[in-house]
């Protein structure tokens, strides 16, 4: 299969966390996750068109992109290591006599208390950021195309980015605030739009380049480096 036939797949191609295998048991095309080889496998059948199979691959993306993130080394929350905030790398730093909460300054995130307790107050301070962030963006995009927004949360969804309901609640990732800071804004503005337009059609991206330019580069990053956004554990 052509390795440009979808952009995610020509970036497993080229980091080489994708194979493809022939089998003569096979009646249909398949996916797997081999997590010894470090790559997602499909194995196809020994006659089936190119076209079925680059089909096939672009209707499973969500589910390459899903598996993807178990490939990949996780990533703990810990004294030294390093956090992306909107895209810009943190370096954590335990702080256990401080009462200061977590705070940052310049490229630190300091976080007070006893050390055991650190993943949970850097969780839990990304979630309060996340959602004092999007909320503030997801007002500024409503109040530009005069909708509301009635509520945001922020969860930590698997299958989606976010969501919007028709009475004006929005949903998002936490985990978009480990994203740069574009990436995250498109995801706020697409989910705004859809109190607009409760669809994808051409209105709806229309809405969605009104409110931000970096939609089509922001989708882009989403489906080549989304999935390392679940590493952070």
């Amino acid at each position: 299969m052509a390795d440009g036939a979808v952009p995610l797949l020509a970036e497993l191609v080229r980091t080489g966390q994708w194979r493809e295998r022939v089998s003569a048991r096979a009646r249909r095309v398949s996916l797997r996750v081999d997590v010894a080889e470090g790559a997602i496998v499909l194995v196809r059948p020994v006659r089936v068109s190119e076209a079925v199979v680059r089909a096939f691959v672009i209707k499973q993306r969500r589910w390459i992109e899903r598996h993807l993130a178990t490939l990949m080394p996780p990533m703990a929350l810990a004294d030294g290591a390093t956090l992306p905030v909107l895209g810009r790398d943190h370096t954590i730093c335990a702080m256990p006599t401080a009462k200061r909460g977590v705070w940052t300054e310049a490229d630190v995130l300091f976080v007070s208390g006893a050390t055991e307790h650190l993943p949970r107050r850097v969780k839990d301070w990304i979630k309060a950021e996340a959602k004092r962030t999007f909320a503030a963006w997801a007002h500024e995009f409503a109040r530009r195309i005069d909708r509301r927004v009635t509520r945001v949360a922020v969860r930590d969804t698997a299958s989606r980015w976010g969501s919007c309901s028709r009475d004006g609640r929005l949903s998002l990732s936490w985990r978009l605030f480990l994203a740069p800071e574009s990436v995250a804004r498109y995801v706020v503005a697409h989910e705004v739009a859809h109190l607009r337009h409760m669809n994808h059609s051409a209105a709806f991206w229309r809405t969605v380049r009104e409110l931000t330019a970096e939609a089509e580069p922001a989708r882009q990053w989403l489906r080549r480096h989304g999935a390392s956004l679940h590493r952070y554990t």
